[in-house]
């Protein structure tokens, strides 16, 4: 949903404006035991006393850290690039030069990549540094939303003269970081400056909300590109140092093992038994004796010695493909790091990200297979799913869940989805439909 700024003035700090200054030019004078000091926020003081203890200057504009032909080439291969036009149309809506907010964006360094939105509050602004190209980290310029979210790793509100810098008083800002849907690594910030109406309730609702939208159209085109590339193939007996491994096990009775390198990916498919076996060593990454992975294989009724010549058989598929996955023994291990479609799934589904959950599930684990370990593990990643859905997602998402082969049995979740319809939705006779059915079968 696209912004719609208010000028409530709802965030406002408790502390007057006027106390905050005075406990501003106490902590610059290092009395740091003031009592006034205790009547500024904590998040706001503790930044006051790690910019006065780093020597942060109380004015003055920030250093420009990039050329324009810098500036423009760092912008085009940063992570966010992608994603601006998104931010855009979330926080700028309609004419963004008329606004009335100013919307930038800055890299993990807090770097401001991009400065745009209202053409007036642009203008001002710029004359305390407020520009593409310069450094609005903590460090740089003490306490501000951009570098303070990078700091804490948390969206923050700072209004007025909470800031360090004097020249940043008549302002108020929030701002988010943005990460790696996958490292979790910060990749930016997303900010908000203005007046009042940048430090609204909704303004925090509004800029994290992007957040998570950036990070989810990030997953996905991650996701949709590695199903789209040509898979390159190495020679038959040539196999790469895999610096990353993936098995993919979702709607697939064959898995699939991806062993990626810097330069290369050889990808194998493994037979079902092969696929069980790896799958279990990724799920305990503890180790299992040979009698447990033998019962999660084949049930508990069969000898270890069955399993034995099975995983002779695997070393020498993965010394061809990954021999970085050649397990060791007593206990049967993996000691590098084996990735899998469903833990993506379930790791997504741990952060909130449920539309891109969804988008990533292709289907249930191995749903052939009949190793009772196989068996368990499916049914922990559908039921995941489907509980998330249930207890967390929006109407678009569960909509989605629907029509997928588990949400189309789902009859609690049809009946969520009708409940949440708005009265006049065209969908709801298909979902009443579908749910008569469901309860007559």
């Amino acid at each position: 949903m696209a912004a719609s700024w208010s000028s409530s003035r709802d965030g406002e700090p408790a502390a007057s404006r006027l106390l905050i200054e005075r406990a501003h030019e106490e902590l610059l004078a290092g009395n740091l035991d003031d009592q006034r000091l205790q009547h500024v926020r904590p998040l706001i003081r503790a930044s006051w006393e790690r910019s006065w203890r780093g020597r942060v200057g109380p004015e003055g504009a920030p250093l420009l850290e990039f050329v324009p032909e810098e500036l423009e080439a760092y912008r085009l291969s940063h992570p966010l690039a992608s994603v601006m036009d998104m931010i855009r149309a979330l926080l700028l809506p309609g004419t963004a030069e008329d606004s009335g907010v100013i919307v930038a964006v800055g890299d993990q360094a807090g770097r401001l990549l991009w400065v745009e939105g209202d053409r007036q509050l642009r203008s001002l602004t710029g004359d305390m540094g407020f520009v593409a190209g310069a450094n609005w980290s903590e460090d740089a310029v003490g306490t501000a939303a951009p570098g303070t979210a990078l700091a804490l790793g948390q969206t923050v509100q700072i209004h007025g003269a909470e800031h360090y810098n004097r020249l940043v008083h008549p302002w108020s800002c929030t701002a988010a970081p943005v990460r790696d849907p996958e490292t979790m690594r910060v990749l930016g910030v997303i900010d908000v400056t203005g007046g009042a109406e940048a430090v609204t309730l909704q303004a925090r609702m509004l800029v994290d909300a992007t957040a998570r939208a950036v990070e989810s159209e990030i997953m996905v085109a991650r996701l949709r590109a590695r199903s789209e590339a040509p898979r390159a193939r190495t020679p038959k007996h040539q196999a790469p140092s895999a610096a990353r491994a993936t098995l993919r096990v979702l709607g697939r009775d064959r898995a699939r093992l991806e062993a990626m390198s810097a330069h290369e990916e050889i990808v194998t498919e493994l037979s079902a038994r092969h696929a069980a076996i790896l799958l279990m060593l990724a799920v305990h990454r503890q180790g299992l004796s040979a009698e447990r992975l033998c019962e999660l294989v084949y049930g508990g009724d069969v000898s270890p010695d069955t399993l034995r010549p099975e995983m002779v058989r695997l070393r020498k598929v993965l010394e061809r493909s990954a021999p970085e996955l050649v397990p060791e023994s007593r206990p049967y291990r993996l000691t590098a790091v084996l990735e899998t479609d469903a833990h993506d799934v379930l790791s997504l589904l741990d952060r909130g990200a449920h539309r891109v959950a969804l988008t990533a599930y292709r289907g249930p684990v191995l749903p052939e297979s009949t190793s009772p370990g196989v068996e368990e593990f499916r049914e922990t990643v559908r039921s995941a799913l489907r509980e998330a859905m249930r207890s967390e997602a929006s109407l678009d998402v569960l909509l989605a869940y629907a029509e997928i082969p588990e949400g189309q049995v789902d009859a609690e979740a049809l009946r969520l989805a009708l409940e949440m319809l708005p009265a006049r939705s065209p969908k709801r006779a298909s979902l009443v439909a579908r749910i008569e059915r469901l309860e007559s079968a």
